[in-house]
């Protein structure tokens, strides 16, 4: 199969795609996202071949508007709309209870719900809107592998397995959506992202955080919430604030070249080791959200490297987000100086 490279003048095409039952990969304002018309459950079941990913693992339904999302879900609360009102479009998933039978079990993973999104990109409402359905949409990878934030990750990924691929130049927060459920009597975090909770709270008032490890059994009811993530060839280390010094020095020592992703701030402070390459993360926790992902795939396609050093941040805001991405690709594994 040939990838073809769509652009904004030539969206009529990717969406004839989609009708026709293929897959094409689209932009957010997070990640790319893979499309395929998700009342097509054929064409939904190619998005797991393609990524390799379990069955099991819900999707996220992309909509053009609220009018869609009140096709399938039942009736809306009245934080839910707020929530829509809110952040729409933009990065937050909302998950929702669903009318009987509305969506095929390819698409929630068996269970009575569903995760609705609203993305904020232009080129992309243009795609669903013209194509005429709402779109399913996990990330553009290999599963397991960095979430794509530019249109060649994507096809380093899934060229020759999809369709095409809308490209609208890189990401602007380069991190999943915030996924929160509004299935139940307590609003809950499953996954942070874009929205922070205190965000959310501001809104709605009092929300919780889940964010257990789902059994081998338990059906996740969010991306994200059971396999292994964004993972790189390399061992990721997470790197603290206070040291960077003693990081540097393990790593001068190593026979191996070291990747090391770090602000400008640090890099100025902490001079790389001989063996060293340096992956910028701008200036703060917004611009190294952005660019962790890129920087991942940079060390697994573009240069060989045995180790990762990797700057972390506060858990706040959208450090949340960002150490929840790190962590997974790092195993949970932090920097310790050696004794």
């Amino acid at each position: 199969m040939e990838t073809e490279i769509y652009h904004a003048d030539t969206i009529k095409e990717a969406a004839r795609k989609i009708q026709a039952g293929e897959l094409v990969a689209f932009p957010t304002e997070t990640v790319y996202g893979l499309g395929a018309d998700a009342t097509n459950e054929a064409a939904v079941k190619k998005v797991y071949a393609a990524k390799g990913r379990p069955s099991d693992n819900p999707l996220i339904v992309h909509v053009a508007d609220v009018e869609t999302v009140e096709k399938y879900a039942q009736p809306l609360s009245d934080k839910t709309r707020l929530l829509m009102k809110t952040f729409w479009p933009g990065p937050l998933t909302i998950i929702l209870n669903l009318k009987p039978k509305a969506l095929s079990k390819s698409v929630t993973g068996g269970l009575a719900t569903a995760a609705f999104r609203n993305p904020r990109n232009d080129a992309t409402l243009d795609l669903i809107r013209q194509a005429g359905v709402p779109i399913v949409g996990p990330s553009a990878n290999t599963s397991g592998k960095p979430s794509p934030t530019k249109a060649k990750h994507v096809y380093h990924d899934l060229h020759g397995k999809i369709a095409g691929i809308l490209d609208d130049g890189p990401t602007q927060i380069g991190v999943e959506s915030t996924v929160i459920d509004m299935s139940g009597e307590i609003p809950s975090i499953l996954r942070p992202g874009g929205i922070s909770e205190e965000q959310l709270t501001s809104v709605i008032g009092t929300v919780q955080s889940d964010h257990h490890k789902v059994g081998k059994d338990e059906i996740p009811k969010a991306p994200g919430m059971k396999y292994k993530h964004y993972a790189p060839n390399a061992q990721v280390l997470i790197v603290r604030e206070r040291q960077w010094q003693a990081a540097m020095q393990w790593a001068a020592q190593r026979t191996e070249r070291v990747g090391i992703m770090t602000t400008a701030q640090v890099k100025a402070d902490y001079p790389l080791p001989s063996n060293g390459e340096w992956y910028s993360l701008g200036t703060d926790v917004a611009t190294a959200s952005r660019h962790l992902f890129a920087g991942l795939r940079h060390f697994d396609t573009e240069s060989e490297v045995a180790y990762i050093l990797a700057q972390g941040f506060d858990r706040i805001g959208l450090g949340e987000a960002y150490m929840n991405r790190l962590a997974k690709s790092a195993g949970q594994q932090y920097f310790e100086i050696p004794k």
